[in-house]
This record gives C-alpha cells, structure tokens and sequence, in this order.
C-alpha cells in the first residue's frame, strides 16, 4: 500500500476523468494521471503543474503496474469497460490496492462479478464497478429506500433527464454492448438478466413536484440491472428513462456535453425517482441534481475515501450499496445532490 492520498485515475484526460481529477484534489488527494494517451496526459497535466503523469495501455501489464506503483487506489474511469476493467482490476490485484471503475456497461459490469468475485473476497480486495451515477447512484438509492427490507418483490428507478448530451466514450461503450447483444435489448426479471427483441414500452412515469408526470421509456436498462441484485434479493429490477433524453441518445447528431458553469458542469439536469414494493407496502426515494458525468465524480471519491479509511461493510467485488452505509453516504453528497426519502 502507498500513500494514503495518492490516487491513479486511468483514463483521466476523458470527460468524466477530468472531473474526477478535479474533485480528488478539492478533497486533498492526490491525483497520478493515466492513460493510453501520452499527449493528451501532458496536455491536462499543463493546468495543473506538478502533477504526475504515468502512460499506460490496457494492453501491457507492465506499464499498468508502473502506473500503480505506490498509489492508494485506483480509479478507472477509461472506457469501453468490456476491454479496459479486466486489465486494471488484475493491475490493481498486483499491486494490493482498491480498485474502483465508472462503468456503465452491463455486461462489463456483470463480467466483474462473474470473473473476480471469488479472488477478490480471498484477497481481502475492494472492487468497487459502477461507482457513478448510473449503477452506483440508483443501488444506493434502493438501498436507502428499503431500509429494514432484507427483500423487495420489485425495485423501479426511473431517470428523470432533461436531456442527455452523450460523450464519446458513451456511445463508444454503448456500441460495445450493443455489439455483445447481437442487437438485443436486457432486462433483469424472474431473477435473472433477459435479452430480448420486442420494442421497449412506452408510458407515463409520476415523478415527484416539480417535475411530475413524464413521458418514458420503459424497460431503459442500466446498469443497477447489475448492482442492485448483486447483494439485495430483488427478483424484478426495472429502469425508466424520460422520453427526451431517449431520443437525444439515440440520435447520432446529438452533441457532446458543453460546459455551461466554472465547473465545467452542462446545463442537464436529473431527478432519479425510486420506488421499491414489497407485498402490499411501498418506499421511496429521490435525488436532484446537475449533470449526469459530472456528478459521477463525488460519487467516485467519497467511495475512495471511505474505502481508504476503512468505512466499509465488506470485501471482494460489491457494489455501493453493499459496500456502504447508503443513508449516510447519500447524505454526505449534499452539496452535490438534493436526497428525499420517505419510508
């Protein structure tokens, strides 16, 4: 183990890397920048000077373990996550430290579990997939929502985007997934992922005041189709999506994200809606907030931090909400996220 403040961000020159470089360093860390990209490492390092910068490719272990070398954790935050976990997650393994990744690509996500659970938890290891807002946010809202539920019949996670500017890096993974499926569209139901080819439903979703009710997109599966039944016995997991962001998604002329404060933050606002149902009974839960990448940062280095000062629940492969205490973490975000949770 290296320094307790020493932070590897793979792939931190990309859009979400960037803000995750920016929040380690408001929080006191110290963040090492890596990629396959050399000059685009030197161009972000520029702003920020002293700061270390270590190339390294997916495709050679050594020059990952050189990247890792004397660091605290890793964050993985270069996709697609199909190709580039597996490699980082095995670097991290060597070098003994945590590994944490912004992944929202199912089947990556559920190739973490599959393939490292069993080492990880004998090594005593902290793989953390999906640490962002899709997959991490929504588990830990279900978490927080079900309370003292140790089962739900049903978990439903409806996003609430006023649209949605994909980066590069999206729709790059989101090629790659298509690709794994044949074309097919995944749902999590009877227990278990499905693939399947019939048109996705459309209908009305009653967000809470002032949104209301929305047009969406059902069966819009992310990736807490992965987190959220990996340590909570839910066998009906379903994800919504607002009928405008859908459609800024799927249309390819749709720009990248512009910075529209000294953040870098765009003007793309989210409201998640949680509803759990367990026999007659019903909670909830809620977040607002800004920009859907930007707010994967926070998410990413409080799970670091915690991890780091042995705020955990468990070891191995887990996801956020079987890692952490979800009331406490969530509320440790205020300043990032407006929460509601009604019992």
């Amino acid at each position: 183990m290296g320094s307790q403040r020493t932070v590897v961000v793979f792939g931190a020159y990309g859009h979400t890397g960037r803000f995750v470089v920016a929040q380690l360093r408001e929080r006191g860390f110290v963040p090492v920048l890596s990629g396959r990209d050399a000059d685009r490492l030197k161009e972000l390092a520029a702003s920020r000077p002293g700061t270390d910068v270590r190339p390294a490719s997916v495709d050679d272990p050594v020059s990952l373990d050189r990247a890792l070398a004397g660091a605290a954790a890793v964050v993985n935050c270069a996709g697609p996550f199909a190709t580039t976990a597996a490699p980082v997650i095995e670097a991290a393994l060597r070098a003994g430290i945590p590994y944490v990744d912004v992944a929202a690509e199912i089947e990556a996500n559920a190739d973490t579990f599959t393939r490292f659970t069993d080492r990880a938890r004998a090594a005593g290891a902290v793989i953390v997939p999906a640490m962002a807002f899709y997959g991490g946010l929504g588990d830990l809202l279900v978490t927080a929502a079900m309370g003292d539920w140790t089962a739900a019949d049903e978990a439903h996670i409806a996003y609430g985007l006023s649209g949605w500017h994909p980066t590069a890096g999206t729709r790059a993974a989101g090629a790659v997934s298509r690709q794994r499926r044949g074309g097919r569209r995944v749902r999590y139901a009877g227990g278990r992922l499905e693939y399947h080819d019939d048109d996705l439903p459309t209908l009305e979703w009653p967000f809470p005041h002032p949104m209301g009710p929305r047009t969406v997109i059902g069966e819009f599966t992310m990736a807490d189709a992965v987190t959220v039944p990996s340590h909570l016995s839910v066998p009906e997991v379903r994800t919504y999506m607002t009928a405008e962001a859908a459609r800024d998604l799927s249309d390819p002329d749709t720009p990248a994200p512009a910075a529209a404060d000294e953040q870098g933050r765009s003007a793309q606002t989210f409201l998640v809606d949680v509803v759990v149902r367990s026999g007659g009974s019903e909670r909830r839960a809620a977040a607002r907030g800004r920009d859907i990448y930007a707010v994967t940062a926070p998410l990413v280095v409080e799970a670091v931090d915690r991890i780091l000062t042995g705020r955990t629940r468990t070891a191995g492969v887990a996801s956020a909400g079987a890692l952490f205490d979800a009331p406490d973490f969530l509320g440790a975000l205020s300043s990032h996220l407006s929460l509601e949770l009604s019992p």
